[in-house]
Parts: structure tokens; C-alpha cells; sequence
């Protein structure tokens, strides 16, 4: 696989792993509260990897602001998950993510940034990688 890619394997489009990591998984607030991250690691997973998805509330803002908010979730996610992935191979599991914002919506984040969502993301990868 591509080091920076994220390919359709690497996301989650079962309702059946959205109800599973939303029934037993931990939830994680990045340190500025603007960001929530939901994991659930398989321990004895037929395969390994990381397993990710984005979602935003409609009540967040219209549909072209949530779009962006994904699409800089995602790309926040893609150049900086090599760390994470070195771990989940070392350890032989498999790991769901579902990122969301938490605090942040239209109504007061009119025009966000890759810079400004960044470092939340960063946050939140490195409580992951203490959960390993």
C-alpha cells in the first residue's frame, strides 16, 4: 500500500462495523475539545490494519461546509497516520476509527483550515497510539 494513500480498503462502509464501534467503542476528545475520535480495536482480527471514517452532524453547518470538514479530516488523517500503522502491524490488530468534530460547526468556523484542524487530529492519533 501507498505510504501517504488511503484506499477504499482502509475505510469503513458497513453499518455493521458503524453499529459495532458506536456500541462498544471508546470515545476520545482531542485536548481542545474541538475533535472526538470513537476506536475499537479487534485483537484477533482475520486481517490487519486501520479501518477509518469521517462523520459530521447535518445540525454542524450545510452541506458543502461539512463536505470540507471531511475532506480535511481526511487529509489530516492520511499524511499523518505511518506512525499509527507501524504500531497496528507490531501488535497484529485491527483498528476502527470514526472521527467527528465535537465543538466545531458553520456557525463559528465559517472558513477552517488544514492548519487549524491539524493538530487536533495529531492529538488524537497520539491517544490512540497510548490505547495500543
Amino acid at each position: 500500500m501507498k505510504q501517504f494513500g488511503l484506499s477504499s480498503k482502509e475505510r469503513i462502509k458497513n453499518k455493521k462495523y458503524f453499529d459495532l464501534i458506536y456500541s462498544r467503542g471508546e470515545v476520545l476528545f482531542s485536548s481542545s475539545n474541538r475533535l472526538k475520535a470513537i476506536c475499537f480495536i479487534d485483537r484477533n482480527p482475520d486481517n490487519i490494519g486501520i479501518k477509518t471514517a469521517f462523520a459530521v452532524s447535518k445540525k454542524s453547518g450545510s452541506a458543502v461546509w461539512r463536505n470540507r470538514i471531511k475532506r480535511l479530516l481526511r487529509e489530516s488523517f492520511r499524511l499523518n497516520k505511518s506512525n499509527l500503522t507501524e504500531l497496528v502491524y507490531e501488535e497484529k490488530v485491527l483498528l476502527f476509527i470514526v472521527f467527528s468534530p465535537n465543538t466545531i460547526n458553520q456557525e463559528f468556523n465559517k472558513n477552517i483550515s488544514l492548519v487549524e484542524m491539524m493538530p487536533d487530529v495529531l492529538d488524537l492519533l497520539n491517544r490512540i497510539r497510548k490505547i495500543l
